[in-house]
């Protein structure tokens, strides 16, 4: 019988797509490889967002200025084009690292297989939770109570959805990829709701695993998610592009048996050697991480009809939605805060305190 021989990269290469049909919550971020960035300053990647640019209006039929027609009509304003870049911090290393006695390979797993399945899922969860913790981190301009009621005291989570719609459209967020990813409260109350019609709906086709049976179905514009990670009765709405997922997979040293791979965005590196001392074989798996959320400068409209760039930034691809709460949480148009007002001003979700509102 012909004696086969493993190579790493295949290896690792299994690894990489078990490890991307694993995840649930970075499946849903802009996925970025920073196996190119390798030693840059500060360790840190630098992913372009596009500009953005305002338009402007011009008065009509009034020519150059001349002696006998000085007017008082100015030249064009010229507009500077720029691209700004999200810098990427990947400082982090998720590993998982075992050992493997002679005894153990030969009678116990009968090889590596079983063993790498239980390290790629364990790199997953730690992918998981770095992710939530990006996600429940990040300072939202919008929270959307879950808990307004309507007739006999039932809840109108129809309602939610239809207001997260709308704010999420004010805030010029595409359409296409957007997501809202619930707890597990949410998806009881969501599923449940006669309204919705979403229980016939779970297990709709994805084009990840852990993703497809994560995805109870599609309502309002959003692939509807459930994560174990998320708080019970936390939800978001959001676009793919929020955030930034980014891994690499770290060289391997010439000293042991290993390989690099990735999948759809997804990196990882396996090694392996062996410590005589101990007669045993040590196998680790792991792979670079940075996250990042996406800011944008927004387009606002004066009192003279023109177009402005606004002077903040403002994280408005995602909102949060909370299931108990009885009130929404909007930007405060007349507050101290300026970042809020000008958000307010630009796109007309305020705080209800003038009467307006989503």
């Amino acid at each position: 019988m012909a004696h086969s021989v493993v190579k790493p990269e295949k290896i690792a290469a299994t690894a990489a797509v078990a490890l991307e049909q694993a995840l649930v919550v970075p499946a849903l971020f802009q996925r970025e490889g920073i196996d190119q960035y390798k030693g840059a300053e500060n360790d840190t990647i630098n992913v372009k967002v596009e500009g953005v640019l305002p338009f402007r209006t011009y008065e009509w039929r009034s020519g150059e200025p001349t002696s006998s027609t000085p007017g008082t009509r100015q030249q064009i304003q010229f507009d500077e084009y720029t691209e700004k870049t999200v810098a990427v911090s990947f400082g982090g290393n998720i590993y998982s690292a075992v050992k493997l006695t002679d005894e153990q390979r030969e009678f116990d797993l009968n090889g590596w297989a079983k063993l790498m399945t239980k390290q790629t899922e364990a790199i997953g969860r730690g992918l998981e939770r770095e992710a939530v913790t990006n996600l429940l981190g990040e300072d939202y301009a919008v929270t959307l109570g879950g808990n307004v009621t309507v007739g006999a005291g039932k809840r109108d989570l129809r309602g939610t959805l239809i207001r997260a719609r709308d704010v999420l459209n004010k805030f010029r967020v595409p359409s296409e990829g957007r997501v809202l990813l619930v707890g597990s409260d949410w998806e009881a109350a969501l599923l449940s709701d006669e309204k919705l019609n979403l229980a016939g709906n779970v297990g709709e086709a994805e084009a990840v695993a852990a993703l497809r049976e994560a995805t109870i179905g599609r309502r309002y514009g959003f692939d509807i998610v459930v994560s174990q990670e998320v708080p019970s009765d936390a939800a978001f709405a959001l676009h793919r592009s929020a955030f930034i997922f980014a891994t690499g997979a770290p060289s391997v040293p010439q000293s042991v048996f290993g390989g690099t791979a990735a999948h759809n965005g997804v990196a990882l590196r396996y090694i392996q050697d062996y410590d005589a001392n101990y007669l045993t074989d040590r196998n680790v798996v792991n792979t670079y991480k940075g996250f990042r959320s996406v800011k944008d400068q927004l387009i606002g409209i004066d009192g003279s009809n023109q177009a402005y760039v606004s002077q903040f930034e403002h994280f408005v691809r995602g909102i949060k939605l909370d299931l108990d709460a009885t009130a929404d949480v909007l930007p405060d148009p007349d507050g101290p805060d300026a970042k809020q007002q000008e958000l307010a001003a630009i796109t007309g979700i305020k705080g209800a305190a003038d009467g307006a509102g989503v």
